[in-house]
């Protein structure tokens, strides 16, 4: 298997561990050093505007998730507690 597409998937992997909001857009820039000017700005072309389109996205996305990390990462089986849990909660000798 190619060792780029490991990396790849080991950091999706490890962005869902860690509960991240990935955006479903992605791009890369074969050649990349041949895609900027003498300036360090980006040429015109359809990488440069898949690139504008990858951020768009990107920005677009954290503006609908900030502030609501709370509820983003509260899980269902997280919050259920299992029968003895709840047995134990709730069956509790008075003092």
């Amino acid at each position: 298997m190619d060792r780029k597409f490991n990396s790849l998937n080991q950091m999706r992997v490890l962005g869902r561990w860690m509960r991240m909001v990935t955006i479903p857009n992605q791009s890369s820039v074969p050649k990349a050093f041949s895609e900027f000017d003498e300036a360090g700005r980006m040429k015109p072309s359809s990488y440069y505007e898949r690139v504008v389109d990858v951020m768009e996205e990107l920005v677009k996305f954290t503006l609908l998730v900030r502030e609501r990390s709370d509820y983003l990462v509260e899980r269902y089986s997280e919050r259920v507690e299992t029968a003895a849990e709840l047995s134990k909660r709730v069956n509790q000798r008075a003092i």
